[in-house]
């Protein structure tokens, strides 16, 4: 294996390790934290907002790798739904405790993501911003299908090309990605870039079934960065698990529909 693709535990250590000091970072210079009016999706607030969560009224609701708790605070405040926050940087719960720690139906939990997707309660929709790729798939995605209801619903957000103009892999390996740091300076993780294909067959591997994905494209000239948001279902009845997906780019919306 090349010294800079580490095996997994490794790379999730060093993930564990770059996410504490970027919640250092941010609470040594005492960075402010804007409140958000929509889910800011993808590269400078694009993408669905929060139409895209439907009805979150009474439903338990999770936020995966909430960081300082921004968005999980907005939907705990407006859609009168039950959200637990869950960010395994001690230092990013520190900074969502301070500002969001007395909001009625927020929980802010501090804890390794399949952990406590192993030990909660099932959800009704889980979502992520910017997480998932973070963590190996093959140890994620079977936590995230056991985590959610029969019907439940699953939404994130993935890295598919970087600003430089890397793309994805066909490979479910991780590989360095920069995190640019507030104020100057920079940190190194490792993310698990992957084609849309890929992660769509993933998914359907633990019965999970990737219903539509929405490029989500950085809006700056010259910067090339894109994600792509994945909004997933666990069947009502796990029969889909080894179903074939296709896929056809809807080009007017910026969408990918997968369908059986």
């Amino acid at each position: 294996m090349a010294p800079d693709t580490p095996g997994t535990a490794d790379a999730e250590q060093v993930n564990a390790a770059t996410w504490h000091a970027y919640g250092a970072h941010h609470l040594d210079r005492a960075t402010p934290l804007l409140e958000v009016d929509e889910i800011a999706w993808g590269p400078a607030g694009t993408g669905p907002g929060d139409a895209v969560l439907g009805d979150l009224t009474g439903l338990r609701v999770l936020d995966l790798g909430c960081g300082p708790g921004r968005h999980a605070a907005h939907l705990a405040r407006t859609r009168a739904a039950a959200v637990d926050a869950v960010d395994l940087s001690p230092t990013q719960i520190e900074r969502a405790r301070a500002r969001y720690g007395a909001v009625p139906g927020l929980r802010l939990i501090q804890a390794d993501a399949v952990g406590h997707l192993c030990n909660s309660a099932p959800y009704d929709v889980v979502y992520s911003l910017s997480a998932v790729h973070f963590i190996d798939p093959h140890r994620l995605l079977p936590a995230l299908a056991g985590a959610l209801m029969p019907g439940g619903r699953l939404y994130f957000t993935v890295l598919h090309t970087n600003s430089s103009g890397h793309g994805p892999s066909l490979e479910v390996k991780s590989r360095p990605e920069i995190l640019r740091l507030a104020g100057g300076g920079e940190l190194t993780g490792h993310m698990w870039v992957l084609t849309t294909k890929l992660w769509a067959d993933l998914l359907a591997e633990h019965g999970l079934r990737a219903e539509e994905v929405t490029v989500l494209d950085a809006p700056e000239e010259g910067n090339q960065a894109s994600y792509r948001l994945f909004q997933v279902r666990r069947p009502e009845r796990n029969c889909t698990a080894h179903s074939s997906l296709r896929s056809a780019e809807v080009a007017s919306g910026g969408h990918e529909l997968w369908r059986k």
